[in-house]
């Protein structure tokens, strides 16, 4: 008899990547969409020759195809994601989900040392941190000279999961109108829709015995047809600025960590 080894950190990096390819594609053809809607309404005035639209029917024609790609755009498939057995804390917390980002970065200190950077390391410390979360209208969430993680647990996120040294989960779930709010102790439990719900952690594990490796990921579930297409629209389009800021959070914890080391 003949037995296979599965490699599953190979499993899951291929499922992430895949998944990273279908939330770029998305974004991409939602943002060609409002080019060409933009482009098509500005041509239904005044006819943009130097694209090729020498007419203002043809400009209509360019606007209604614009809007035809930002419908699919929207309506691309989402897949649901369930953990089978919990194997971190923020399996516990998120165990649905139907977006997720996942980073990492190897860091030469030990466990507490990182632990440390994490919870101290600061907006000024991450390179265009204040730009890209202006873009993403969470700006005012973690001012300059305070710790970014303090400030995101003390306004707008709740800690769910403090592991000293191993993991730290915080999240926020509300329903889409921001009226109602999930306490702590019901992010394990279903609620009808509809309703959003946003966890992220960081994670620490020993490569060996001068380096860990130091993970980040979020998952969203959205419950409810509209809240779902709504986030998978915005989810979309802001990705790729999402993923920016956090590998570069990342890289200020390596730098905080290693300094202290």
């Amino acid at each position: 008899m003949t037995y296979y080894r599965v490699d599953v950190k190979g499993v899951l990096s291929w499922w992430r990547a895949e998944r990273q390819i279908v939330t770029l594609t998305g974004g991409a053809i939602l943002y060609l969409a409002l080019f060409v809607a933009a482009a098509g309404a500005v041509s239904i005035l005044i006819p943009l020759r130097f694209l090729g639209i020498r007419t203002r029917k043809r400009g209509l024609m360019v606007l209604g195809l614009g809007l035809l790609a930002f419908t699919l755009g929207v309506y691309l498939p989402v897949e649901e994601t369930r953990v089978a057995a919990p194997r971190t804390r923020l399996d516990e917390f998120a165990p649905v989900y139907q977006f997720s980002e996942f980073h990492s970065i190897l860091v030469s200190a030990p466990k507490d040392q990182v632990d440390a950077a994490i919870r101290t390391v600061r907006p000024e410390e991450i390179r265009f941190f204040k730009t890209l979360t202006l873009i993403r209208g969470i700006g005012t969430l973690a001012p300059e000279g305070r710790p970014i993680l303090e400030s995101f647990t003390a306004k707008w996120f709740l800690l769910l999961a403090d592991d000293p040294g191993r993991e730290i989960v915080f999240g926020r779930g509300a329903d889409a109108s921001g009226r109602r709010t999930l306490a702590a102790a019901e992010f394990k439990t279903s609620h009808p829709p509809p309703l959003i719900k946003i966890v992220m952690n960081f994670r620490i594990e020993d490569v060996d015995a001068t380096h860990c490796s130091l993970t980040t990921e979020t998952r969203v579930y959205a419950a409810g047809p509209r809240a779902l297409r709504g986030f998978a629209t915005y989810w979309r389009m802001i990705y790729p600025g999402s993923a920016i800021i956090r590998r570069m959070w990342l890289r200020a914890i390596k730098r905080r960590a290693e300094a202290s080391a």
